[in-house]
C-alpha cells in the first residue's frame, strides 16, 4: 500500500522543515518546496535515509505566477495525490509601509494570501471527492494584531482556514489555521529583525510548533495556538479594546526594529 503524500511548502528550515520530519517520521512520503535547491536536495537525502519515505523536490518561488502554477499542477496530479498540504512558506518586511517597497509588499502578499489561496483551490477538489486530506495554514498571532501587511495577511489565512473549517465540516477534510508566536527559526534573522531583547519565555522550538498543529488537526480544530503565553495573548489580542490593540501592534513593529 503506497504511503500518503504530504507537500509543505518552506520546507528548507524551521516550522516548514519540522512539519516535514515529523510527517516523513508519521510515514508519509513528501514533496517539498522552496527556492533553494541546494538546501532542498540536502533535506531530502537526510529524510530519506532517515526515514526510509520518498522525497520529491520541487523548487518554486510562490511570488511568482508561474512558480505557483507548478506546485497547482503537483497537487492536481490524481495519480500521486497529494493527502497533507502545509502552506507554510512566508517571510517579513522590516521597514514601515510608509517607506517600503511596494514589489516587496505586493510579494510578500503573493506569498502570504495569493499562493496558499491557489494551493488550495488547487488541492481542495480532489480532497473532497475522496472524503479525505488535511490542510494547514501557518497563519501567525499577528493576525489579530494592527502590525502593518504582514499582520493583514495573516489575519486573512486565519479567517479563510475557519471558512473552509465550517464549510467542510460535515466531511474528514480538516483544515487548520496553526497561529503560533514567536518561534525559533530564520524568519526574523532572514528579515534583519532586532530580537536579542525578547525574554526567552515568549519564544516557541519550530518542533513544538509543528506537533501541536498536527494533534490539534487530527481532532477537527479549526485554530491552533501553541503555548499557554500565546493562547493568553491571543485572547487579549483579540477581545480587548481595538485602541490597545492598535498600539500593541505598533510596539511590536519597533521591538523588530523596523524602519519608519
Amino acid at each position: 500500500m503506497s504511503k500518503p503524500i504530504a507537500l509543505i511548502t518552506g520546507a528548507t528550515a524551521g516550522i516548514g522543515a519540522s512539519f516535514a520530519e515529523l510527517l516523513a517520521k508519521k510515514g508519509h512520503d513528501l514533496v517539498i518546496v522552496a527556492r533553494d535547491l541546494e538546501r532542498l536536495n540536502q533535506n531530502a537525502t537526510k529524510w530519506r535515509e532517515s526515514f526510509g519515505v520518498e522525497v520529491e523536490v520541487l523548487v518554486a518561488d510562490l511570488s511568482r505566477d508561474e512558480d505557483i502554477r507548478r506546485v497547482e499542477l503537483r497537487l492536481q496530479n490524481s495519480s500521486r495525490p497529494i493527502e497533507v498540504l502545509i502552506n507554510n512558506a512566508g517571510f517579513g518586511i522590516k521597514k514601515s509601509f510608509l517607506v517600503s517597497e511596494i514589489s516587496d509588499e505586493i510579494a510578500l502578499l503573493d506569498v502570504l494570501v495569493t499562493a496558499p489561496m491557489r494551493l488550495m483551490h488547487a488541492v481542495l477538489p480532489t480532497m473532497k471527492a475522496r472524503n479525505s486530506g488535511v490542510i494547514i495554514n501557518v497563519s501567525s498571532i499577528a493576525g489579530w494584531i494592527a502590525s502593518g501587511t504582514y499582520s493583514a495577511a495573516k489575519s486573512y489565512l486565519t479567517v479563510i482556514s475557519e471558512s473552509l473549517h465550517t464549510e467542510l465540516s460535515s466531511s474528514n477534510v480538516k483544515v487548520l489555521a496553526l497561529a503560533p508566536g514567536y518561534t525559533r527559526t530564520e524568519f526574523h534573522q532572514r528579515g534583519n529583525m532586532k530580537m536579542s531583547g525578547l525574554p526567552n519565555w515568549l519564544w516557541l522550538t519550530s518542533e513544538r510548533v509543528a506537533e501541536d498543529a498536527w494533534k490539534a488537526a487530527q481532532a477537527g480544530k479549526a485554530i491552533c495556538i501553541p503555548g499557554r503565553q500565546y493562547q493568553v495573548i491571543s485572547k487579549l489580542a483579540r477581545y480587548a479594546p481595538r485602541s490597545w490593540v492598535r498600539k500593541l501592534g505598533m510596539n511590536l513593529g519597533s521591538r523588530r526594529g523596523r524602519n519608519k
